[in-house]
């Protein structure tokens, strides 16, 4: 049955990356439109990558969209989960392109949240060294951040996406109606995502999602909608500016050094990605603080925003032993590290970021402080 869409009606977002440009493209039911997917490159097949958890709500309607664009369409399903964002899981995507005698013409849909997103990018950027690939990313913090701007991964038990590629999507299709089917914890989780852009680039954002937290955690529809654009607005004009994150674009990563150390301490899957960054948020404000870079109120702002959309505030402890030493020890394998320096992004003042190094001993207080908090 053809699933009726409530609105056609789209904006499109662009990332302007020469050759590489592409447009994100926001809106309600756009997963059924077979228009959202005109224009791709030309091919027989297509591979829909997704999990257990999304292919019973969604697959059979992009299947559907995609029938009169390729004649084949193969599908291939994964665990759902970060402990499954591994080379078993990679693997199960390169057999079957293989088995099915894929070309360099076959586009892979990335169908899920971000680790979906970032596996069948990096399958994509692999496989015959480099096929086309699409994102139809189903979370809010996948629509947000991860299907943009070309960060493919796999995780390593020793860190986080410390192996993949930077390799970018023919296009991003984010249909807002996804974002209903989201479980309340995989929700919160993807405003972390949202929250981050305030602090790093827009205090106007931040104040907005102030006043509209509870619109926020009850899915309005428009809400929604304008979190999802500005969130990507940011991220295009970042992205457009520093592609592989030579300098400017490692702002985005606000929250994620010590996010990572929670995700890869705790071991992956424990907590959310978003749950994680969240709590690393609070932790590197605090850090910018005891710097002097901010004052207490803009942590305690910041602090307040994050709980109340149902995030973690208080760090997790990662060693009874020698909590701060694990923390930093995760933290320097770290990709923003350099020669074992931890490069954390700080608030320069509200609205602004900077990355930079700070002492042990200041991070270990900051660490500790946040585990008691």
């Amino acid at each position: 049955m053809q699933h009726q869409t409530s609105s056609s009606s789209s904006e499109h977002v662009q990332i302007h990356l020469g050759d590489r440009s592409y447009s994100i493209v926001i809106g309600a039911g756009l997963l059924d439109l077979p228009s959202s997917y005109e224009g791709l490159p030309s091919a027989v097949s297509a591979v829909i990558v997704t999990n257990e958890t999304v292919a019973p709500l969604y697959l059979s309607r992009l299947q559907a969209a995609l029938a009169s664009h390729f004649d084949t369409i193969h599908v291939v399903t994964l665990p759902d989960g970060e402990a499954f964002k591994t080379w078993e899981s990679l693997n199960l995507i390169f057999d079957a392109l293989l088995r099915h005698g894929c070309d360099r013409k076959t586009v892979l849909f990335a169908l899920g949240g971000g680790v979906i997103g970032d596996m069948t990018g990096f399958a994509a950027a692999s496989y015959m060294r480099g096929v086309p690939f699409v994102q139809v990313p189903t979370t809010l913090l996948a629509q947000v951040d991860s299907s943009v701007g070309g960060k493919t991964a796999i995780n390593h038990p020793m860190g986080k996406n410390m192996i993949g590629a930077f390799y970018q999507p023919q296009r991003v299709i984010c249909d807002l109606e996804t974002l209903n089917t989201l479980p309340p914890r995989e929700l919160s989780a993807g405003l972390a995502e949202v929250i981050k852009y305030g602090p790093i680039a827009d205090m106007a954002f931040l104040e907005w999602m102030e006043a509209h937290v509870a619109e926020l955690l009850a899915r309005d529809p428009s809400t929604m909608a304008y979190a999802v654009r500005r969130s990507c607005e940011i991220k295009a004009d970042v992205v457009g500016q520093d592609e592989r994150e030579s300098g400017l674009r490692a702002i985005l990563n606000f929250g994620h050094t010590f996010g990572h150390a929670i995700e890869a301490g705790m071991g992956y899957g424990r907590w959310l990605h978003g749950e994680a960054v969240g709590c690393g948020m609070v932790m590197a404000a605090r850090l910018s603080q005891r710097l002097g870079l901010v004052d207490e109120g803009f942590v305690l702002r910041l602090t307040r925003l994050i709980e109340r959309v149902g995030l973690p505030v208080v760090a997790p402890v990662l060693d009874a032993a020698d909590n701060a030493g694990r923390y930093l020890a995760l933290m320097r394998v770290d990709k923003k590290s350099e020669a074992g320096e931890i490069k954390f992004v700080l608030i320069n003042g509200a609205g602004q970021a900077l990355v930079q190094s700070a002492p042990d001993h200041v991070v270990a207080e900051v660490i500790e402080t946040s585990c008691r908090a």
